[in-house]
């Protein structure tokens, strides 16, 4: 018998292509899949997936490398944040057109942060990727997203893990993805960056002022503080939340497996997600 699951999805940037290979490992299984929540990230892949039409993302993650993010990023000079997020939605509704969360094939909601208040935001009605576009605004990455006169940035500010605002029936078990676990990553082989790309990644550098390091090793920039500041955050509210709300299955990322910018490592991150999520089901299940 299928066992039903309630599905939660973290915030955490590029890392969340994860939650695309759990729920590959989920379906493989015969879980059944009844409700989604996600943050950032996590409420894309939620979102696309609750239209029924994941396999259009699959594709996608298919042909995605560092040109095609690069050719989606559109940068901008604004004081708000370094991208405005407008090519992306529209690559995502040319793949998935745009519907009301209402009408979705099983009930979904996305997460994210009035800024002026201070209030979480949960959008469980309304246009998907309104909701969508709201709960990934990344602070000082991109602009806020304007909606009925209120600004929003990434859920994952006040609910980076919204165990406790997922829709569960009264036998559904509770499976929460966590990509920003501080966890050992594992040791994977990583995706080269071609050299054919070297010259749009200058570009990329040039457009925003050199505020990402090249490597590592350099020094602590405006940009890799601000990142790293995040994360720390993003974890600790995580961990608070899991302690809070258990879940009967907890599936775990290390956060420094990949960067919130790894968008071109698509497809080895999801599958990372699957290759956890085969490990949690053991341990679920006993094996």
């Amino acid at each position: 018998m299928k066992k039903n699951i309630a599905l939660v999805l973290s915030s955490g940037g590029a890392k969340g292509f994860a939650h695309v290979g759990v729920i590959q490992a989920l379906e493989r299984h015969g879980f059944h899949i009844t409700s989604v929540a996600g943050t950032s990230m996590g409420s894309l892949v939620g979102g696309l997936y609750a239209t029924g039409e994941m396999e259009n993302l699959l594709k996608f993650i298919d042909t995605l490398d560092l040109l095609e993010v690069l050719k989606l990023t559109d940068f901008t000079v604004s004081n708000k944040g370094l991208v405005k997020g407008d090519k992306i939605i529209a690559k995502m509704k040319e793949l998935i057109p745009d519907r009301n969360i209402e009408d979705l094939k099983i009930p979904y909601c996305a997460i994210a942060t009035d800024i002026v208040n201070g209030n979480e935001k949960v959008f469980t009605s309304g246009k998907l990727y309104d909701a969508i576009r709201a709960s990934i605004s990344i602070p000082t990455v991109f602009k806020p997203a304007k909606i009925d006169g209120h600004y929003y940035v990434d859920g994952g500010v006040l609910n980076p893990i919204p165990i406790n605002r997922v829709a569960r029936k009264r036998r559904d078990i509770v499976v929460a993805v966590n990509v920003n676990a501080l966890i050992p990553p594992e040791k994977r082989k990583e995706t080269p960056i071609e050299n054919k790309y070297l010259k749009q990644i200058k570009l990329m550098h040039t457009k925003i002022g050199n505020l990402i390091p090249k490597n590592k090793t350099d020094n602590i920039g405006y940009f890799n503080l601000t990142t790293k500041s995040i994360n720390l955050m993003l974890n600790q509210i995580s961990e608070m939340t899991i302690a809070q709300n258990p879940p009967d299955i907890l599936i775990n990322i290390s956060n420094d497996q990949y960067g919130i910018f790894d968008f071109y490592k698509a497809k080895e991150i999801v599958a990372t997600g699957d290759h956890a999520t085969e490990t949690a089901i053991k341990k679920y299940l006993g094996k």
